[in-house]
Parts: structure tokens; C-alpha cells; sequence
């Protein structure tokens, strides 16, 4: 994966992930790169510094709480993954199955999420199924 600095023609700055510079050159080229804070899609990489890790230290200092929010939208991010896990069902990898099942009547109506295949999900959407991709990951599936 890659990180890229972005920045919209109204100034606002903000990151994105590709899995690779063509990635990348692909959304942007297709006018699916936008800015989050106004949504314009003139969007250009911004001049960054390259990340590089640093030696190992032999007593690393302590490093800040990665569940703390560090701005107004992902404090936003949090409480919408806080109200999703609180008022929905985790399926895991079965959610397209449950969410299809559900769909047809085959299960009992309620809120889930979950994870699915990029071809399942597609698949789901295709056949009219209401489903949405979270701006998060399961927990236990945090870098």
C-alpha cells in the first residue's frame, strides 16, 4: 500500500491509500479521488517526505493511545463505528451470506456488518441487495 499526501484545488489537505502509484493514477484519472472535507475531485499529490523506519531503540518510549482521535473527523469515525458495533450483529467473512439470506426473506431481519470478497460484494450490490462498505476495519483486523 501506498500513502499519498493529497490536496483539493480549495486547499484542504488530507491522505489517501492505493495499492500502488498505477492505483492511484487509475481513481484519479476516473474522478474517484475526492476531497472529504468539500468533495471537489480536482485533487493533486502534495509535496511529502518519505517514510522510513526508523533503527530499533532498545527501550522505546511510550507511544500515545491509537484509539484516540486526533481530529474532528475521526473523532466523527469513531462514533460511527461505536453506534455500528453497538446497534449490529459482526457476521465476519459471512456477511454476504447473511446479508443475502436476509435480503430473501431466508433469515431474520436485522442489522449486520461484517467482511466480504470484492467479487462478493459486487455480486451483492449487482443482485440489489442493500449494502454499503464501512470507512473502518473489524477490530481484530487493525494494523
Amino acid at each position: 500500500m501506498i500513502r499519498y499526501a493529497l490536496r483539493c484545488d480549495k486547499d484542504h489537505a488530507f491522505d489517501g491509500w492505493f495499492r500502488s502509484a498505477d492505483e492511484y493514477e487509475a481513481q484519479a484519472t476516473a474522478g474517484r479521488v475526492s476531497c472529504p472535507d468539500c468533495g471537489s475531485r480536482d485533487v493533486v499529490k502534495a509535496l511529502m517526505a518519505p517514510s522510513v523506519a526508523p533503527k530499533a531503540v532498545a527501550n522505546p518510549a511510550p507511544v500515545a493511545a491509537l484509539s484516540t482521535p486526533s481530529g474532528p473527523r475521526e473523532a466523527a469515525l469513531a462514533e460511527l463505528r461505536r453506534r455500528i458495533e453497538a446497534n449490529s450483529e459482526y457476521v465476519g467473512m459471512n456477511f454476504a451470506a447473511e446479508a443475502r439470506a436476509i435480503h430473501d426473506g431466508d433469515a431474520p431481519e436485522r442489522a449486520i456488518y461484517g467482511e466480504a470478497r470484492l467479487e462478493e460484494a459486487r455480486r451483492l450490490v449487482e443482485d440489489g441487495v442493500p449494502v454499503a462498505p464501512l470507512p473502518f476495519m473489524p477490530v481484530g483486523k487493525v494494523n
